[in-house]
This record gives structure tokens, sequence and C-alpha cells, in this order.
């Protein structure tokens, strides 16, 4: 077994093991439950609308920020950290995993509840079908950008629980919508804008697809940078 894969697996389980995926795994879900009750009631046309306000501006966020935060936060907070970067293993390596992880397990509650609660809600038509598989296309690449930005932030700062949340409900939530201009340094925004691409007609006047693409892969790349730098530094520290 390499370093790498066994930095994978002891995020994995450490992160299985806590009460927060099973929280997180009911929030996933009660999308899906609205959706089931919706089908049961003959279902509605605006598929698109209902993931964009149930998934993409609340499940997914909040999902991959407490995943995120808690791959390496968690281990920060609790000092298992210490022994962890004393292995000789590149830096690189564990900010890698930490955020490998925090990707596989969001993803794999968000994207799932998007096609779901798509398909409940569209009652299995055509047309909703197309706009589910927009939904889910974009909410991956959304759940690897919010992952990414959150395992990074947790290295910097132990409120980054906090911090995340504030950016998620005041920036995204509120500011970023009045502040038209400044819609590029919305991870939502970016992810509407490649839903919208991929036809999934998220209303308004989404973010082209190039934008989109710029802000998501910015924000991956820089945080696994920001991320590695920091727990390199963090490494120093502790030696001196």
């Amino acid at each position: 077994m390499t370093a790498f894969s066994a930095l994978v697996g002891v995020t994995l389980r450490g992160l299985l093991n806590r009460r927060r995926i099973i929280l997180m795994t009911l929030l996933a879900g009660i999308p899906v439950l609205l959706g089931l009750f919706v089908y049961l009631r003959g279902g509605r046309p605006d598929v698109d609308r209902v993931l964009g306000i149930l998934i993409v501006q609340t499940v997914m966020p909040l999902v991959a920020l407490v995943l995120g935060t808690a791959a390496l936060g968690s281990e920060i907070e609790d000092g298992t950290a210490v022994y962890l970067l004393a292995k000789p293993v590149p830096r690189w390596q564990v900010a890698l995993a930490k955020i490998v992880v925090a990707v596989i397990l969001t993803a794999a509650l968000v994207v799932p509840s998007v096609i779901l609660t798509g398909l409940l809600i569209g009652r299995g038509s055509s047309e909703a079908i197309g706009v589910t598989l927009a939904f889910a296309f974009g909410c991956f690449v959304g759940c690897t950008a919010y992952s990414s930005a959150f395992v990074a932030l947790s290295a910097f700062t132990s409120r980054a629980l906090v911090l995340g949340l504030a950016y998620v409900l005041l920036w995204e939530g509120s500011l970023g919508g009045l502040l038209k201009g400044t819609r590029f340094l919305s991870i939502r925004q970016a992810t509407l804008g490649l839903v919208d691409a991929a036809g999934g007609e998220v209303g308004g006047e989404p973010l082209a697809v190039d934008i989109s693409l710029v802000v998501l892969t910015s924000v991956i790349v820089g945080a696994f940078l920001l991320a590695s730098w920091k727990l390199a530094r963090f490494e120093v520290r502790g030696g001196d």
C-alpha cells in the first residue's frame, strides 16, 4: 500500500466513523423526501428551480463545508495532525488525500440526491432527465470546488466552519446576489453557469461557461496549492 492510499484510507475511516456523516446523509436526503412528496402530488415542471434552490444553494455547500473542514481540521484540532506530519510523506500528498476524500464523500451524497430529486419531481420525463443530468454534472464539479476550498481553509484557521458558513450564507446568499459584478467570486454562481451551459436552464443571467470553468478550476488548483503550502509551513513550525 502506498503512502497516499494509506492517507486516503485513514481520512475516509475518520470521517465515516463520526456522527457528522450521518447528519450529512440526512441533510442530503431532505430534497429526496420533498421530491417524493411532490411526485405523489403529481410532480411539477420547474425541476431546475427546485434543484437550484434545494441543492445548489443549500445542500451542496453545507455538506461540502462540514466534510471539507472535518477532513483536515479535526486532526489539527485534536492534535493527531502532528503525528501525521511527522511521517516522511510529502505535504502535497497529505493535502491531496484530504481533498480527494472530502470530494468523494460530498459528491457521493450530493449527486445521488440531485438525480433522485430531479427524477421524482419531473416524474421521469425526458426534459426532467436532461435537466437533472446537467445539474448532476455541475454539482459534481461544484462539490469538488467547495470541498477543496474548505479543506484549504481548515489548514489556515480553526474557525474554518464558522468562516465557511459566513461565506455560504452571507456572501453567496446575500451580498453575491446584490453585487452582480462580483458573481465571479462565487462558487455557487460558477456552478450554476456550468449547469446552464450543460442544458440545465437555471434562469437569470448565469456566468458564461468559460468564466465558470476558470473560476472553478482556479478554486480547485489554488486550494490544493495553498493547503500544501500551509501544511509544509506547519511541519517547519512543529520542528521549531
